[in-house]
């Protein structure tokens, strides 16, 4: 192991400065790494996947400043509801590998609490309002964090 550098000492982003990514980086790559790079590839597919989504589909993006205009029910929406979180979850969890970090999962966990309850007490009602029937079937259609079956639209 090496001693994380980047430069004039800088350090990047809120968990390394939070100490959950440690101190150190790998000298060379053991299959341990190989195997933490897996869920980390997969879930920036997947937020990629679904930032595209949002853009074409739904005509914005996933941020106050510019919500979509359309619900968007397809692509990996079809099985999930929320494949964006499930995608920045493995992105956290294959860091937790990576760094093979407590801490770091726990920051995890804590995080996926945080959007659960964001989800329960912001996002589906909010999204009930904006879109009334559509949202109501397809949130009884599919799941919210489990891929189901493909959704096929409204009856």
């Amino acid at each position: 192991m090496v001693r994380h550098s980047l430069g004039g000492g800088g350090r990047p982003g809120a968990p390394y400065r939070l100490g959950l990514w440690g101190e150190v980086i790998p000298a060379s790559w053991s299959a341990w790494y190989v195997v933490a790079m897996l869920p980390l590839a997969l879930g920036l597919g997947v937020y990629l996947r679904c930032l595209w989504e949002f853009a074409a589909r739904g005509r914005g993006i996933p941020a106050p400043l510019d919500h979509p205009k359309q619900l968007v029910v397809s692509g990996l929406y079809r099985y999930v509801r929320n494949p964006m979180y499930l995608g920045v979850l493995l992105v956290l969890l294959g860091e937790a590998l990576f760094f093979q970090s407590t801490a770091f999962l726990l920051y995890a966990l804590a995080w996926l609490a945080f959007v659960h309850l964001n989800i329960l007490l912001y996002e589906e009602p909010n999204l009930t309002r904006r879109f009334g029937d559509s949202y109501r079937h397809y949130q009884a259609s599919v799941r919210r964090w489990i891929p189901g079956p493909k959704y096929h639209g409204t009856p």
